[in-house]
């Protein structure tokens, strides 16, 4: 019975493993960023003709650009590590003049560990970031390091090739005045993968 059993299993992982492939590959795309949470505080601002400043965090088009690798353990599921270039930010806008209509922008590179659930071709994912500051404008970023999740939707139109859509979330603040501010950024663009030989 234990012969039987440990049969079984050895069966069973050697059909487990032989399913599993990995291909490298690309994804690129544009960025819609901004800074979480506008702010209404009032202060005395000699050059100011109120002593009510409004801050407004716009969205910033950008891009991003990544290389990963999708190990798929199954039909319905793959694991997706990522090394991702993104630059980010937001537009500036407050009743203060010489402040008003700044653009602050901040990149990062980034890894992603994203899970994949298939779908026929649709593709559900979702996992942790961790980013590091690598260029930054017109402002000093509160940490140079950015924790978060991502999480969106796929389409893949062949074999190799998709379209997709995501949101990423930072949960440690970037900006700080009154309030902390994190990173929101939401992602449209394409992916490709390479097949592997055998």
């Amino acid at each position: 019975m234990k012969k039987t059993a440990l049969l079984l299993f050895a069966l069973f992982a050697t059909l487990s493993f032989a399913q599993v492939t990995f291909n490298p590959g690309i994804r690129a795309g544009a960025n819609f960023s901004h800074f979480t949470n506008n702010e209404n505080q009032t202060f005395y601002w000699p050059d100011s003709p109120n002593a009510n400043m409004s801050m407004d965090f716009k969205t910033k088009t950008e891009f991003y650009i990544g290389f990963l690798g999708n190990i798929r353990f199954a039909k319905f599921y793959a694991l997706q590590p990522e090394i991702n270039y993104s630059r980010q930010g937001a537009k500036f806008e407050t009743n203060v003049n010489n402040w008003n209509g700044q653009t602050l922008s901040v990149s990062y590179l980034g890894l992603q560990l994203v899970n994949k659930f298939y779908f026929n071709k649709f593709n559900v994912l979702v996992g942790p970031t961790l980013e590091f500051v690598v260029d930054k404008k017109n402002f000093d970023p509160e940490s140079e390091i950015d924790l978060g999740i991502t999480a969106g939707l796929g389409y893949d139109i062949t074999k190799n090739f998709g379209v997709e859509a995501r949101v990423k979330k930072g949960f440690v603040p970037v900006y700080s005045f009154y309030d902390n501010h994190t990173n929101v950024t939401f992602q449209a663009g394409v992916y490709y993968t390479f097949n592997m030989k055998k």
